[in-house]
């Protein structure tokens, strides 16, 4: 919670500070993009619960991550729609929200029938109770998502679907395929949606990559092209259905126009970020 403190005869809430470096860290990174569009007036995504977290925490955004970018906006605003799709055929139906971290989606997509289990690290959920308290339809599970009990968890009574907002690219490829197969043998009919990085920008926090002068951003072991990323996932399990692949592409500007020109040509789509969507078969091969 926040201190009370009087300035000039008002009572204002005071920011709070928050203890999070390595991976945990990154939660700010994107609560700083999400907010910063949710604050404009001509905001894509509207998310009030991203702008009062923003405000209620003392941190130096822009220091760290510096000017606000539109990608994880985009993301969250692609995420939610696929998910909107799902809840309309789902009612009921329970979402599973690895690495959590500060993330709004359960309140912008609340359909007031939804379940939802909101996954992440001890020092993550600490920090995320502080502004978004758990819920009987909106649980929380102080798990890694690399241990898979979890899974024990979820009630897969009316569909499951599963979303890793900048989480794969974190761990070790031999851990994804570990958690990805584990989902599919565990929960038949499962939708997966998830967020890969391209294998040049691995390798570039593999050599240390700066965001600013004043911050370093985790390494990210994992990174899969447009086109490699379908082949890889029938690889490693035949519970796979369909994969839908896309860019993120951007939310305004002459970037919008260059990502969608780089989705048209082969030698360019596999530059950008890609989102994955995966459908399973409802019964095992």
């Amino acid at each position: 919670m926040t201190q009370e403190t009087k300035r000039d005869g008002e009572v204002r809430l005071a920011a709070v500070n928050v203890d999070l470096t390595g991976i945990p860290e990154t939660m700010l990174w994107t609560l700083h993009n999400r907010a910063r569009e949710a604050k404009r007036t001509d905001a894509r995504l509207i998310d009030p619960d991203a702008v009062r977290i923003y405000d209620s925490i003392a941190y130096d955004y822009e220091k760290s991550f510096g000017q606000p970018e539109g990608s994880h906006p985009m993301r969250s605003a692609i995420f939610d729609a696929a998910l909107r799709v799902w809840l309309r055929t789902h009612p009921g139906g329970t979402v599973v929200e690895l690495g959590c971290g500060l993330e709004t989606q359960f309140q912008r997509c609340d359909d007031g029938k939804v379940h939802w289990l909101c996954v992440d690290v001890p020092t993550a959920i600490d920090v995320r109770e502080r502004f978004l308290p758990a819920t009987d339809r909106c649980r929380h599970v102080r798990k890694s998502a690399l241990d898979l009990s979890w899974m024990d968890e979820v009630d897969s009574a009316r569909g499951i679907f599963v979303t890793a907002q900048g989480l794969f690219m974190y761990f070790a490829e031999a851990d994804v395929r570990r958690l990805v197969v584990g989902m599919f043998e565990h929960f038949p009919g499962v939708e997966l949606l998830f967020d890969a990085i391209p294998p040049w920008f691995s390798k570039k926090t593999l050599d240390g990559f700066r965001k600013t002068k004043h911050y370093t951003m985790p390494k990210m072991p994992w990174g899969a092209s447009h086109d490699a990323i379908e082949p890889l996932l029938r690889s490693w399990s035949d519970h796979i259905t369909t994969v839908s692949t896309r860019s993120y592409g951007a939310l305004r500007g002459p970037l919008s126009l260059y990502l969608r020109l780089f989705g048209e040509i082969p030698i360019l789509r596999n530059l950008p970020p890609t989102i994955v969507h995966v459908r399973t078969r409802a019964v095992a091969p």
